[in-house]
């Protein structure tokens, strides 16, 4: 028994060191920071054939940065046009998501408050009381950050499965209208191109309808 409990406290430490590590060396390097979507287009571009693959990391880093998951998901659909773009954001955005989950199951509320600057205690107890239908419309409102709802659901004592399902369901329709505005960026003034910016509008007004609702019901968030 103590074998076993020395070995799980070895490992909950080179968890925390690596992760620390990574944390430091993403923030050092200044990766994604003051980046454009077209900056990011031309960057995974220069991969080649690796292109999806450099993506999807840079997606899961994400929540290591705070940058803005939408200058990301549009220059998917730059990149890999909708279809692809789409289905590669929606891996990256699950990856990130469950980093920033474990990361707070595993550091805990102190660590997280220190690094995002921002106590998000209140939205982890508002997790923990809906569980997976908060997390569903939370991740339906981009005018949520999507890292920091990650971020509190780790907070609460919400299954992974439960978080990992609402997630999926939650981003299909921002990740596709972002990829879309992406994809028929490359042609401006088409009338495909205006219908994409159609939808973004649409999904800010619905957020805001959404968000508004949320905060009459829960003055916490």
């Amino acid at each position: 028994m103590k074998m076993k409990k020395g070995t799980n406290i070895i490992k909950y430490i080179l968890t925390i060191v690596i992760l620390g590590a990574i944390i430091f060396i993403v923030n050092k390097n200044n990766i994604l920071k003051g980046y454009s979507a077209s900056d990011i287009k031309e960057y995974v571009t220069s991969f080649g054939v690796l292109s999806p693959i450099v993506y999807i990391i840079l997606f899961t880093l994400v929540p290591l940065t705070l940058f803005p998951d939408s200058i990301l998901a549009i220059s998917s659909g730059m990149i890999f046009g909708l279809f692809k773009g789409f289905i590669y954001t929606m891996i990256g955005a699950l990856f990130g998501a469950s980093l920033s989950f474990f990361i707070t199951r595993i550091l805990g509320k102190k660590f997280i408050d220190r690094f995002i600057k921002k106590d998000i205690s209140k939205i982890g107890g508002i997790i923990e009381k809906r569980g997976f239908f908060i997390i569903l419309v939370l991740r339906l409102i981009p005018l949520f950050p999507f890292d920091i709802i990650s971020y509190g659901a780790g907070l609460s004592d919400v299954k992974y499965k439960d978080f990992l399902a609402a997630t999926i369901i939650g981003t299909i329709p921002g990740i596709f209208v972002y990829t879309n505005v992406g994809d028929k960026s490359t042609d401006i003034g088409s009338t495909s191109f205006v219908i994409s910016i159609l939808l973004l509008v649409l999904l800010f007004v619905v957020s805001l309808l959404l968000k508004k609702k949320l905060s009459f019901n829960d003055r916490e968030l």
